[in-house]
């Protein structure tokens, strides 16, 4: 489901590609931002009683200047309206799984709980909150190059009891039922990125984060200017193809205006949109 929108620097989030090329593909508008969805991908697991959130958009914790910098356009009851179309309620949710702490993908965590710029409150009061370790350490000690992604007041609420669950190896199972963890660290250390298990006669979904924001990043080459380690996200998103090759995986993108849930088909080695199914 789409949460909100907002608009970033087209160069950089095709870094080396040439305008003329993304410029097909995203058009900009007169400040040379496009047009990117958040996207929040709901999973239900009814014999487990789980229900899961994977990432949560911008939120609403924002300054005027702020949101206007960045074109924020939030769409505040988006779950809300969902959870309710199958019976349920934000206390109802059970895990929240934040692929990186990104003000664009975790924002929704949480709101103010009084003032602007005072504390803050989970959405989500029920839920565990999954994080790898490693990007939960750099998180709270960034880099010079992207400390302006990170919002400390959208995860500060996390370091609580029994709220926090930290990821040390995501090579090993999940303790969410029929997920998978697959680790990212192109674009920031520790990207937790959840394979939901279709089981017999249904295909996996996996979850891509940043490592392939859009349809229009499907090349491995189109790698975004916010990567702190470009060529590891080109390793990355090439180990990914193939596997898809072989398994067939559906994919659903967090910040595709357009499409969230795709199959892919391979021309050679190059991954195109074959269906679009969200």
């Amino acid at each position: 489901m789409i949460t909100g929108h907002v608009r970033l620097d087209g160069g950089a989030m095709f870094g080396v590609v040439p305008r003329v090329l993304w410029e097909k593909v995203a058009p900009p508008d007169d400040l040379h931002r496009i047009l990117l969805a958040t996207r929040t991908l709901l999973a239900v697991h009814h014999r487990a009683s789980r229900i899961v959130l994977v990432d949560t958009g911008v939120g609403t914790k924002w300054a005027p200047d702020q949101a206007e910098r960045y074109a924020v356009a939030p769409i505040p009851d988006a779950v809300d309206v969902v959870l309710q179309q199958i019976g349920a309620s934000r206390e109802d949710v059970s895990d929240v799984v934040a692929t990186h702490l990104h003000f664009d993908h975790c924002g929704g965590m949480t709101d103010w709980a009084d003032q602007p710029g005072g504390s803050t409150r989970l959405r989500y009061p029920r839920a565990r909150h999954w994080v790898t370790r490693r990007h939960w350490t750099h998180a709270h000690q960034p880099t010079p190059r992207d400390r302006a992604s990170f919002f400390s007041h959208d995860f500060a609420a996390l370091d609580a009891p029994n709220v926090l669950a930290l990821v040390d190896d995501p090579g090993k199972p999940a303790d969410i039922p029929d997920v998978r963890w697959v680790e990212s660290n192109g674009h920031t250390p520790g990207q937790l990125l959840p394979c939901f298990l279709g089981g017999s006669g249904s295909r996996d979904v996996q979850f891509v984060g940043d490592l392939v924001p859009t349809a229009a990043h499907l090349p491995p080459t189109w790698v975004m200017a916010y990567d702190l380690w470009p060529l590891t996200t080109l390793e990355e998103r090439t180990s990914l193809w193939k596997k898809c090759r072989e398994v067939g995986f559906v994919v659903a993108f967090p910040h595709d205006p357009k499409c969230g849930v795709v199959t892919l088909a391979f021309d050679k080695d190059r991954p195109r949109v074959s269906e679009v199914l969200a």
